[in-house]
């Protein structure tokens, strides 16, 4: 069955990209560093999957340059099950004649305690946008997409996933994440890169998006950050 947590290489033309997707119940969720995925799937006779994926940018930097031409596009493709992978080709509504294929990889969900849930004027559950920045003058961040779901979060970018629980109501939240690469990443990130980070954070939040403060232990090295979530999809 397709649901579950992945990692994803795609490939459009001769361009090569990479992000994490969270698939259940039909639909998909994910995205990377400047882009998130929201999308569908539908299994037809002979366990052909077909999919349907909007891409909407949430990182305006411009060195993130869209594989497409555009922000906002849509991939159609069909795909089926490679023993644990899964495997897809199609194209872009945007782009005609453009070949897109992509490899799905599951990464193991270790078993993660709910901290606690979601009361009332808690976060809300869904796909946000987490741009980090570090502080203390350390150069360096992440951005990437987070899926939030009653207590628990999955998400990442194009080298990092995310997995956590947490705990919020009344406006406030607070939790921990492990950061882990699912690709090496020490040459892009060396705050992150090669290590695996326990991040403990507290924030506040709204029905929009949320703010957290939060210490993250990367190797030996202490290090403070904030970040900064929207949200993009409600789940």
């Amino acid at each position: 069955m397709l649901e579950g947590f992945y990692k994803i290489r795609f490939q459009l033309n001769d361009a090569v990209g990479r992000s994490v997707m969270y698939v259940r119940a039909g639909k998909m969720l994910g995205g990377n560093s400047a882009f998130a995925h929201i999308g569908t799937y539908q299994e037809e006779a002979g366990g052909e999957l077909v999919i349907e994926i909007k891409t909407v940018r949430h990182n305006p930097d411009p060195n993130y340059r869209a594989m497409a031409g555009t922000d906002d596009a849509t991939l159609l493709a069909r795909g089926k099950p490679d023993g644990k992978l899964y495997r897809f080709e199609g194209g872009l509504k945007e782009l005609p004649g453009a070949k897109f294929s992509s490899v799905m990889t599951p990464i193991g969900e270790e078993e993660i305690p709910i901290a606690g849930g979601v009361g009332q004027d808690g976060i809300v559950n869904g796909l946000y946008s987490i741009h980090i920045r570090m502080l203390d003058g350390v150069d360096g961040g992440l951005t990437g997409v987070m899926l939030l779901n009653d207590g628990r979060i999955l998400g990442g970018d194009a080298s990092f996933y995310y997995i956590g629980s947490y705990t919020s109501e009344k406006g406030r939240w607070k939790g921990q994440i492990l950061n882990q690469e699912h690709t090496p990443a020490r040459g892009e990130n060396p705050v992150f890169g090669g290590h695996e980070v326990g991040i403990g954070f507290a924030g506040t939040c709204d029905d929009q998006g949320a703010l957290l403060e939060a210490t993250a232990l990367a190797g030996k090295r202490s290090l403070r950050l904030t970040a900064v979530l929207k949200l993009m999809h409600r789940a």
